[in-house]
């Protein structure tokens, strides 16, 4: 029998990579759609069948973190092996316009699912594996390198969502003994990031100045440093996660910090643009944040330790894949 998992937050950057990765382990994979007006799949849309196809292993829900009911009924019907939550409203800078939505589905969505969990396994006894996505952004201006013992102090909405989230995974494990784990990602990047991220928007930025379409780049602080890592590896630590014998918490990084403003100095320079300075805005008051993290980096010796995981892929290295990506888009390679 193949193995069963739900992933939530399906259509979003780390979905896409976790199913590429599921996929290719052999499991038979469901994903948790939100209901919108306009299609919001076009990550996935690569590896979408239908599913009156014979030997289809990709199967799609509608459902939303903030329905208790639609996540109760699907995971009942499907009968999962492992969970992954990666569902959030994710945009750092949105929480702070919409930090009650914010709090509701990265927070409380969270419990929902433990509670629907622990239902399910008491009333079938099939042990269920769930992973919860925390994030960085819970360390705020906690000093640098951060660990798993690091304290939090989040800085945003968005920031102390994630930490009930995180400590709401932790409690359940110890208090229920479910097979919970959180994965402490630090920033993970990809040509999937959406294009709001200041990664993504400085990546695409480069690409439509070079090809004439805009003069300028604006954005906000340049100083905030970042630990910034390639998502298809991250996505890799999560499934080894699920994996041991014990639950368990583990930071994921590389362990590097760089600038948002290196960052834009690297992306230009790929681009055959080292003037910089010529094209870019900064200080934009749309880009300010009320606070703000000024420093991250991972301590990820744990995750090296116990799963065997370390990032490959570096931060310049990340920039080359994110600036080559968008410069074919717009036909420039």
């Amino acid at each position: 029998m193949k193995k069963k998992t739900l992933v939530t937050g399906v259509t979003g950057q780390d979905g896409s990579y976790l199913i590429e990765i599921l996929l290719d382990k052999g499991y038979e994979v469901h994903g948790i759609v939100r209901r919108a007006s306009s299609f919001n799949t076009s990550r996935i849309s690569h590896l979408y069948q239908d599913p009156g196809v014979n030997g289809v292993d990709l199967f799609f829900h509608y459902g939303d973190l903030a329905d208790e009911g639609s996540i109760r009924k699907i995971i009942y019907k499907i009968q999962p092996d492992e969970i992954y939550n990666l569902a959030a409203q994710s945009d750092v800078e949105i929480s702070f316009k919409i930090p009650e939505y914010t709090l509701d589905v990265t927070g409380v969505g969270t419990l929902r699912l433990l509670e629907i969990v622990r239902d399910f396994q008491t009333d079938t006894g099939k042990r269920v594996k769930f992973y919860q996505a925390s994030s960085s952004e819970m360390f705020g201006n906690s000093p640098a390198p951060q660990d798993e013992s690091t304290a939090f102090s989040p800085r945003s909405p968005y920031g102390a969502a994630k930490v009930l989230a995180h400590d709401i995974t932790k409690n359940y494990r110890e208090a229920y003994g479910l097979f919970a784990v959180n994965g402490i990602l630090f920033n993970h990047e990809s040509p999937r990031r959406g294009e709001n991220f200041v990664t993504r928007k400085i990546t695409r930025g480069v690409a439509r100045i070079k090809a004439g379409l805009d003069k300028k780049l604006y954005l906000g602080n340049l100083d905030a440093r970042r630990d910034w890592g390639y998502a298809p590896e991250y996505m890799e630590a999560a499934w080894l996660m699920l994996q041991q014998a014990e639950p368990d918490d583990y930071v994921i990084g590389t362990g590097e910090s760089r600038s948002v403003k290196e960052f834009v100095e690297e992306a230009f320079k790929h681009a055959g643009m080292p003037d910089w300075q010529n094209y870019v805005e900064v200080n934009d008051p749309r880009y300010l944040r009320p606070s703000e993290v000024h420093y991250l980096q991972a301590d990820p010796r744990k995750a090296k330790e116990k799963l065997g995981w370390e990032a490959k892929t570096k931060w310049d290295g990340l920039v080359k894949i994110m600036v080559e990506h968008d410069l074919k888009e717009y036909g420039l390679l």
